[in-house]
């Protein structure tokens, strides 16, 4: 028996991944080493198609698969996050990938795979789908940490990030198996209604607490962040883009389903865990960026830092929060996409510029790519007029709208701690001598492009925020 159409329908930017993906492991062998470029093309055309695709989502929201997935605006808006971000970061790895030797049409295909794994997490309805798509993002991204393989600290990435995934996974599977035992069901709804009928015993709460490990791991949430710079600074930086962004929506997508509409009749549980956990990420992340000179570490520890700043929306359990958060994660995406992939042009050939003293003079040696790096850092700081400064309005006015107020002051001197290291990157490009002994290589047309789109996304979401604010408040109500 073959799934009725609108199931299809409903996992149509899956479908459309997957089928790119292994078109390109079909041609791929067939393709002659100087024109590998091409499967890139072809994963840039799959990912615009898988966004084409969403139409066919919103025309047929609803459950799929007797229930196993949940189609509703919600992870349309999740969609959209992830396969743009796929779409951007496939143009921006074509010159990085050229300069390393290592264009091959695995790469795409794997980036393909993993997005899909993505959106199979925003639609997750049940636990065990929500592995399933957990798995498959996961298993792709550790081959891509891994993806220069003449590199050692490369190869050290991705050993860690797989060990230390599948312990995380393992965490998850067996919160997932407590959770049954202490409701009888995986799907949310029923455990929801278990929980208002029965309590919450400590069975759930070892179960629940389990998951949040494993989810953690994902969303680099203290105290489970121990691995996040070393993969960051080890991957091709833009798979490190993708792993800041992609993963990290999607992980939090996830999270907002299971303690939201699994777990909402258990707050009074998680929610003192959730506020630990997002001082915790907040300090650490901001802390030990401030002694950093490698600016991929540096920005890897501010992603750690910035998930705290979501968790703070997180901890409002409203649906001005669950906005928040989605808002934010539109947000982040923008800047920090862009952000990486200006370390990946600024690194060069082995990414071996990648002090703050490499970016002396950038703004004298390439006055754009200085001015979009600067708007970048600005919006991760939280520059009124760009997208990092309304994303952290809204998770802090979320929070204080329930009177979480020690929490919000709390983010608030982290976010006044984290201009030190930020601004000192923008004064290195523009105040510092000019490094004389080279000077970056020039920029082509789809980093270009790249730069460009996440810039006016940067400045768009920070001065004209409504409809996209609007399509997450509607995304927040389509959970209940």
């Amino acid at each position: 028996m073959f799934p009725p159409l609108q199931d299809l329908y409903r996992i149509a930017p899956e479908i459309v991944l997957c089928f790119f993906g292994i078109l390109i492991m079909l041609i791929d062998p067939f393709v002659p080493a100087g024109r590998k470029r091409s499967m890139g093309w072809l994963a840039f055309v799959g990912t615009l198609v898988a966004l084409a695709s969403l139409r066919f989502m919103f025309t047929h929201l609803g459950s799929a698969y007797s229930g196993l997935l949940r189609v509703d605006v919600f992870s349309l808006f999740v969609h959209g996050i992830v396969i743009v971000v796929a779409a951007l970061a496939i143009l921006g790895s074509f010159d990085y990938l050229d300069h390393e030797n290592i264009q091959r049409g695995e790469y795409y295909a794997l980036l393909l795979f993993a997005t899909a794994g993505m959106g199979i997490l925003a639609s997750a309805n049940e636990l065990i789908t929500a592995f399933v798509g957990l798995e498959i993002s996961s298993i792709s991204t550790y081959i891509l940490v891994g993806f220069r393989r003449t590199v050692l600290k490369s190869n050290e990435s991705s050993l860690k990030y797989f060990l230390l995934g599948s312990f995380a996974t393992a965490f998850f599977l067996y919160g997932i198996a407590l959770t049954y035992g202490a409701t009888r069901s995986t799907r949310f709804e029923a455990i929801n209604q278990a929980i208002a009928a029965h309590g919450s015993g400590a069975l759930l709460i070892l179960g629940l607490g389990l998951i949040f490990v494993g989810l953690g791991f994902k969303v680099v949430a203290a105290p489970f962040q121990i691995y996040t710079p070393d993969v960051y600074e080890g991957a091709p930086t833009p798979v490190t883009a993708v792993l800041a962004c992609g993963p990290k929506a999607a992980a939090f997508a996830v999270m907002l389903r299971i303690f939201y509409s699994a777990f909402g009749n258990a707050s009074h549980i998680w929610f003192w865990a959730i506020w630990v956990s997002a001082v915790l990420t907040m300090c650490i992340g901001n802390f030990a960026a401030l002694v950093q000179s490698n600016v991929k570490r540096l920005l890897a520890y501010s992603s750690i830092a910035h998930a705290g700043y979501i968790l703070v929306a997180f901890v409002a359990a409203s649906e001005i929060g669950v906005a928040a958060v989605l808002f934010y994660l539109a947000a982040y995406a923008a800047m920090t996409l862009g952000a990486f992939l200006i370390v990946a042009h600024v690194g060069g050939t082995g990414e071996r510029r990648l002090d703050v003293a490499d970016y002396a003079g950038l703004g004298t040696n390439q006055p754009w790519v200085a001015a979009c790096f600067s708007l970048f850092l600005l919006s991760l700081l939280g520059l009124p007029a760009t997208a990092g400064f309304l994303g952290k309005f809204y998770a802090f006015s979320a929070a204080v709208d329930q009177r979480i107020v020690w929490l919000v002051v709390i983010a608030a001197i982290n976010s006044v701690i984290g201009a030190y290291y930020y601004l000192k990157v923008i004064v290195a490009m523009y105040f510092w001598e000019p490094n004389k002994e080279w000077t970056p290589s020039p920029m082509h047309a789809p980093m270009f492009i790249v730069l460009l789109l996440t810039a006016i996304g940067t400045i768009y979401l920070g001065i004209l925020p409504d409809r996209v604010m609007q399509w997450a408040i509607a995304s927040a109500q389509s959970l209940h």
